[in-house]
């Protein structure tokens, strides 16, 4: 199987069929028969070795082109575990200087572990060295920045990590495997919060962290200690889900690109950041990285934040809710929701903008978005 549109339907399967049953079962079974397994492989949930777990894990590694994966019970579940493996007290690691949320919490919180961090300007690799100690472990990045959309240099750093014998980590979440595979460009270890468009229709929390089986078999060691195991049931779901992210994907792709062309070219938007547009600062890369520019997108109106509550108030296609990657399109101001947790200080650093509004688009007919959109642009201008 070569396309990810077959691998995400025949991957990992059953064989023979349990009971001639096309979709997998759910096993929703605490406790497995016990045949001399080593401890990390008996049947058992929170030991991720269902055969849900199995039939997941394998298909994640296929649709990312790596030797395995491991489901978790979150996002921030996987990032964990993976962390915890690598880095002990004393260790350091390099990071972007734009990441979320959930991740910079984590790391904040790992100080009083005695591990540190630094984080380095994405789109200036000459500047990485200065920041890398004896201590150093490893160097954490993201495909696309939430919210404002950018894209570093990744190239860079799969060479910066090969060159200081650093264990390259991305998250990979805003791309999915059909829009970039990490471990197929040399990246080490790949983070998806499967929450979003792996599962794809916002009704599961999962995580997955893909890379080589040896790295895959050590994180796993971590996740059973620290119980982050996912659900034979949210498995099966995400498993479902997964059957067409080859189809869903390429639709967000299409949409989010109208969309932001529409945007951009509306008189009460100010800016439109989306790597799709030309005048993006790192457009040209993600032509070259990127086999899609993504479903999310953010803007900022002529207004300010009064204007952009308007607007949000107005829509009735978008829900006004946090996530993303969904079938129904999700909007947002991050600086009252997703990013409230930062400081006005630390948001103005990082480019958010009070006014700013992050767009996740669905898979509605694009043209019932546009619609909507202009009958909202136009609500908040009449006030």
């Amino acid at each position: 199987m070569d396309d990810l549109k077959t691998k995400s339907l025949h991957a990992g399967r059953l064989w023979p069929r349990i009971g001639g049953a096309i979709t997998t079962p759910i096993f929703q079974s605490s406790t497995f028969e016990y045949h001399g397994e080593d401890y990390h492989d008996v049947g058992y949930i929170r030991l991720s070795t269902t055969p849900n777990h199995v039939v997941l894990g394998e298909r994640v590694a296929a649709l990312h082109n790596a030797e395995a994966s491991l489901a978790t019970g979150s996002g921030m579940a996987a990032i964990s575990a993976t962390i915890f493996t690598l880095l002990s007290t004393g260790d350091h690691l390099i990071v972007q200087d734009c990441l979320y949320g959930g991740t910079s919490s984590i790391l904040s919180w790992l100080k009083r572990f005695g591990i540190t961090h630094t984080a380095v300007d994405a789109q200036d690799p000459s500047s990485w060295g200065a920041a890398r100690q004896e201590s150093t472990r490893a160097i954490y990045f993201e495909t696309l920045t939430n919210p404002l959309v950018q894209l570093a240099d990744l190239e860079a750093v799969v060479e910066f990590s090969q060159e200081h014998g650093l264990v390259s980590i991305i998250d990979n979440t805003f791309a999915s495997p059909v829009n970039f595979q990490p471990i197929v460009a040399g990246f080490d270890l790949a983070i998806e919060s499967a929450t979003k468009y792996m599962g794809g229709h916002s009704d599961i929390c999962a995580g997955c962290v893909v890379g080589s089986r040896k790295r895959i078999e050590e994180i796993k060691v971590t996740l059973d200690l620290l119980g982050g195991s996912l659900d034979p049931h949210a498995c099966f779901l995400l498993e479902r889900g997964l059957k067409t992210i080859g189809l869903r994907v390429p639709h967000h792709n299409a949409s989010a690109m109208r969309v932001a062309e529409f945007l951009s070219a509306h008189p009460m938007v100010e800016k439109v950041n989306y790597p799709g547009l030309p005048d993006h600062p790192h457009h040209d890369r993600a032509q070259q990285l990127l086999d899609g520019f993504g479903g999310v997108l953010s803007f900022e109106l002529r207004g300010g934040t009064e204007i952009a509550d308007q607007f949000l108030g107005a829509l009735t296609l978008p829900a006004v809710a946090v996530s993303l990657g969904g079938c129904t399109s999700l909007i947002v101001r991050p600086a009252a929701a997703v990013h409230a947790g930062l400081s006005p200080q630390e948001r103005i650093e990082t480019g958010i903008t009070d006014g700013l509004i992050r767009f996740s688009v669905g898979l509605e007919e694009t043209n019932d978005l546009l619609k909507d959109l202009e009958t909202a642009l136009q609500a908040a201008e009449l006030g």
